[in-house]
């Protein structure tokens, strides 16, 4: 069964517009990977919905009907109500979220553009324009907000580890390398045994497994070769077969490979019973890259070390550890404090020559 039929199980909606479980296919068909076409079929198939609800035939709709889809997800209840973790808590979806719900939109115009069903795309995004001011960029359909990643302070990343000494020694583990290697929840969950090489403590990411299809080679640290080997001898007596790292020991899926929703559920449990409850498992990864930005490691090697395709990725991590600002400024300061140095112990007859 391809991953569009599934998703169209999944989303009715999607088999009842023609058009829509066309381009879904072709984007199944191009290899995408399943969790990107599954985000593509359910953002496209909630603005099928409203639609519908709308008595708009999509292939037809135009700037204003997406602005009403807009105002909706931005005014929607969230599903979680007040226990969503986020700012502004249980009203409407995040901007990052909202831009992810366009995306895929925005790509079934272009292909109905490209099909010669329609002469231009309703949703728009930024484009370079000559001679517009700031650097001729204009601005998309939703303003895109930019926002540094959150990370614990060190009593809140002290009351994770307090709480997180307690777990299993698989847990331990999997915390440990997901900061050791700034890895991503997939990365992490998709570790093979092969992957693993003790004699030189590094971890191959494969490319099937990342965000950006880049394959990476990263280190550990020796206290986490020291929890690997522990798990390992632990793992051996729940199986002894190559595969996945990491594996269930629930009676239901005892064996099995850790799917990424159990390890988000134990990473929940940590943030709540420490207290610290905005901790997710991609916080380990940005603690990581924030770390080794205090520690002075140049932008490529950040994201060398990150997998990231391209360093705007990575310049969030320089801005949060404010490493630039803080040099910028012992320099600043230190310019300054030396000239009101001067200025009081210059002889009296020299004063005004130096204040010049």
């Amino acid at each position: 069964m391809s991953g569009s039929t599934v998703l169209m199980e999944k989303w009715p909606v999607l088999g009842r517009h023609e058009q829509a479980a066309a381009w879904l296919t072709v984007w199944t068909d191009l290899g995408r990977a399943p969790r990107t076409i599954d985000a593509y079929g359910r953002g496209l198939a909630e603005y099928l919905l409203m639609s519908e609800r709308e008595g708009v035939d999509p292939v037809a709709a135009n700037r204003s009907h997406i602005a009403l889809y807009v105002r909706e997800l931005s005014s929607r209840p969230h599903r979680r109500g007040a226990n969503v973790i986020s700012i502004d808590s249980g009203v409407g979806l995040a901007n990052a979220t909202i831009q992810q719900r366009l995306v895929p939109v925005r790509l079934f115009y272009d292909f109905l553009m490209e099909e010669g069903l329609r002469d231009s795309n309703p949703v728009g995004r930024g484009r370079y324009t000559p001679g517009r001011r700031n650097g001729g960029q204009q601005r998309g359909l939703v303003p895109r907000l930019t926002k540094l990643p959150w990370i614990p302070g060190e009593q809140q990343w002290l009351s994770v580890l307090e709480v997180a000494k307690h777990e299993p020694v698989r847990n331990r583990l999997m915390l440990a390398l997901a900061y050791d290697a700034a890895l991503r929840r997939e990365e992490l969950c998709s570790l093979r045994t092969d992957d693993v090489d003790p004699a030189h403590r590094t971890l191959r990411i494969r490319a099937e497994t990342t965000k950006n299809r880049l394959e990476r080679v990263v280190p550990y640290s020796a206290p986490t070769g020291v929890l690997l080997s522990d798990y390992l001898a632990h793992r051996a007596r729940i199986s002894r077969a190559r595969g996945a790292m990491f594996l269930s020991e629930s009676r239901r899926n005892h064996a099995q490979p850790l799917s990424l929703w159990t390890w988000s559920k134990v990473v929940r449990k940590l943030a709540l019973a420490s207290g610290v409850e905005r901790f997710s498992t991609h916080t380990t990864r940005h603690l990581c890259l924030t770390d080794l930005a205090r520690m002075g490691w140049e932008l490529h090697a950040i994201a060398l070390f990150a997998g990231h395709r391209h360093t705007d990725s990575t310049l969030q991590y320089i801005h949060l550890s404010g490493r630039d600002l803080a040099d910028k400024l012992a320099r600043g300061m230190d310019h300054i404090h030396a000239w009101r140095i001067q200025m009081l112990t210059a002889p009296a007859g020299a004063t005004a020559e130096v204040s010049r």
